[in-house]
C-alpha cells in the first residue's frame, strides 16, 4: 500500500494523459477520476480545481464549432422564458427547504443559487456578493459537487428508460443538472444531438449568474464582485465562425473534437476532486436541502418535458 502511495502522482499524470486518447469516453474518464479520488485521494487538489476550471471553459468554447449561430440563436430564444421561471421556481424551494431542515442561511442561499442556475460558477460568484465565510462556501461546493457527480453516472441512463430522445436529454440536462461540466459530460454520453442542445441552454441560464447576483448585492448593499462567464462570449464566437465561413468545415470540425477529448480529461480531474474529505465536509442537512431540491426539480423538469410543456 505504502508503494502505491509513493507512486500515486505518477498514476494520477497516466491516467489524465490516458483521458486524451480518443478510445476513452467521458463515462470512463469520469468513473477512473472518481474511483482515483476515493482510494488514494487526489495529490494535487488545488492545481487540478484550477485546470479542471480552465481545460472546462476551453472545452465548451471549442464545442461552439459543432453548431451553427443559427441554431444557437433559436435554442437560446426558446429556451429564455422556462430557464427564467425554472431559475426563480428552484430558488424559492431552495430557501424554503433550507430552512426547513435548518441550513445556515448563506449555505441554503449559495445551495439554492447554485442548484438554479449552474453549481460552482454561480456559488462562486454569489459567495462575495452575500458576504459568506470561506466554511459555507465550502460546504455548498461540497454538497452540488458531490451530486454533480452522481448526476454524471444516474442520468445518461435514467434518460434512456424514460425512452427520451436526444433533444429530450440535452434539455432534461440542461434544466435539472447543476455545473455545466457535468451538463456536458452526461449529453456527450447520450448523443451528440443531445450535447448540442444541453450546451446551448445550459449558457443560456448561465446567463442569468449576472443579474440574478447583481439584483441580490443590490438589495444587500454589498461591494462584492461578480464576474462574467466570458467563456460563453468564446462559444458563441465559435459558432459564428463555423456559420460564416463554411469553406473551413474541416478544420471547426477538427476543433470541436479536440474539445470533445478536452473535456474528457476535465472530467477525470473533476472525478478525482470527489475525495473522501469532500464527502466529509458536506454535512447532513446542507445534503439533504441540496438533494431534495435537485430531485424535486429533475422530476419536475422531465415531467414537463415528456409531457411536451417544454420543448
Amino acid at each position: 500500500m505504502q508503494l502505491i502511495v509513493k507512486l500515486r502522482p505518477y498514476l494520477f499524470i497516466a491516467l489524465a494523459v490516458g483521458a486524451v486518447l480518443p478510445v476513452v469516453t467521458a463515462p470512463m474518464a469520469l468513473g477512473a477520476g472518481i474511483v482515483f479520488g476515493l482510494l488514494l485521494g487526489n495529490p494535487w487538489k488545488v492545481q487540478t480545481s484550477r485546470w479542471s476550471r480552465l481545460l472546462l471553459q476551453g472545452a465548451v468554447m471549442g464545442l461552439g464549432f459543432g453548431v451553427p449561430i443559427q441554431n444557437v440563436i433559436i435554442t437560446g430564444r426558446d429556451a429564455f422564458v422556462y430557464t427564467a421561471v425554472s431559475i426563480g421556481l428552484t430558488m424559492l424551494l431552495g430557501l424554503a427547504l433550507g430552512r426547513l431542515f435548518g441550513t445556515a442561511s448563506r449555505t441554503s442561499t449559495l445551495i439554492s443559487f447554485g442548484t438554479a442556475i449552474c453549481g460552482g460558477s454561480a456559488i462562486a460568484a454569489m459567495a462575495p456578493v452575500i458576504r459568506a465565510e470561506p466554511e459555507e462556501t465550502g460546504v455548498a461546493l461540497a454538497t452540488v459537487f458531490t451530486l454533480n457527480a452522481l448526476a454524471l453516472l444516474v442520468f445518461p441512463p435514467l434518460g434512456h428508460l424514460m425512452g427520451m430522445g436526444e433533444g429530450q436529454f440535452g434539455l432534461w440536462s440542461a434544466l435539472a443538472i447543476h455545473d455545466t461540466s457535468s451538463v456536458v459530460g452526461a449529453a456527450a454520453a447520450f448523443g451528440g444531438t443531445a450535447l448540442t442542445i444541453a450546451t446551448t441552454v445550459k449558457l443560456t441560464r448561465m446567463l442569468w449568474i449576472m443579474p440574478v447576483a447583481l439584483g441580490v448585492a443590490l438589495v444587500t448593499r454589498s461591494e462584492g464582485r461578480v464576474a462574467f462567464p466570458y467563456f460563453i462570449l468564446g462559444f458563441l464566437a465559435a459558432a459564428a465562425l463555423r456559420s460564416l465561413l463554411p469553406q473551413y468545415l474541416p478544420f471547426w470540425q477538427a476543433g470541436l473534437a479536440v474539445a470533445k477529448q478536452a473535456l474528457v480529461v476535465t472530467l477525470f480531474l473533476i472525478g478525482s476532486g470527489l475525495t473522501r474529505e469532500v464527502l466529509a465536509k458536506t454535512g447532513l442537512r446542507p445534503l439533504l436541502q441540496a438533494t431534495l431540491l435537485w430531485v424535486v426539480v429533475s422530476l419536475a423538469s422531465a415531467a414537463a418535458i415528456m409531457a411536451g410543456l417544454v420543448s
